[in-house]
């Protein structure tokens, strides 16, 4: 399996349990309305768990521009890579939007909230200020890719597709703890902006959103910081490592 099909996959995956939690807590008669923050951070830390088990070993289960971004900082893949590597997050997360509409269409038809909705695709702040909703999302990605380097180390070579780049190689064991650290960052951080933490995840099923009927906007204007924030996150993360380890 390609790099490109593991990441569609994997963040695929991903989107499935995580939009698809929020769906069921938000959406006008689900089975699950009303559920709280608990079960949409258990449902999203469980997604990135299932996501690594698919993905980890064929690309390495990056799921994420920033961790993409943060492993290429560290010299753990090649540049050349990363490419191949963000078409195939953002294919993944917005078809894992797509089918999370799927599943839920008759209960985005009966629903009325347009934000509820629009939460069901991507992310938005609890209080709009820039700079705070910036700053949310730097610190919570910085958590995220600084812990995953002391989890699995900046670089493990695992000679996929006869290449020599060496890419994160988290496994099925490996994935418990990141799905842990990815539960605590939304318990302890998500409450400002609902902790994107990853660009691809809030960018492809924003453009989900904007394709299918629905009458609310789909913020433009706020879709940058989910997207800048990550990877001034990751950079930091990135070059704190280094600091310290070399």
């Amino acid at each position: 399996m390609s790099i490109l099909i593991a990441e569609i996959l994997g963040t695929m995956i991903l989107i499935i349990c995580g939009n698809g939690v929020v769906a069921n807590a938000v959406l006008k008669g689900t089975k699950g309305h009303g559920s709280g923050w608990i079960e949409i951070t258990t449902s999203w830390a469980l997604g990135v768990f299932l996501g690594v088990i698919v993905a980890g070993p064929y690309s390495g289960a990056h799921l994420n521009p920033a961790v993409t971004v943060a492993l290429a900082t560290t010299g753990g893949i090649s540049w050349s890579v990363v490419p191949e590597y963000i078409a195939g997050e953002l294919i993944g997360a917005m078809l894992g939007a797509f089918f999370v509409w799927v599943v839920y269409k008759d209960h985005f038809k009966i629903t009325d909230d347009e934000g509820g909705k629009l939460a069901c695709f991507s992310t938005g702040p609890a209080i709009r200020n820039t700079v705070s909703n910036l700053t949310s999302e730097i610190i919570g990605t910085f958590v995220l890719i600084f812990v995953i380097f002391y989890i699995a180390g900046p670089s493990i070579s695992l000679g996929i597709e006869g290449t020599t780049d060496a890419i994160i190689g988290l496994g099925s064991i490996g994935a418990i703890p990141v799905a842990f650290l990815v539960w605590v960052i939304g318990l302890a951080l998500g409450g400002t902006t609902g902790y994107a933490i990853n660009p691809a995840r809030d960018l492809g099923p924003r453009i989900v959103h904007s394709l299918l009927p629905f009458k609310g906007s789909s913020d433009w204007s706020y879709s940058w910081i989910p997207i800048v924030g990550p990877i001034i996150g990751a950079l930091i993360a990135s070059f704190l490592y280094m600091a310290l380890n070399n």
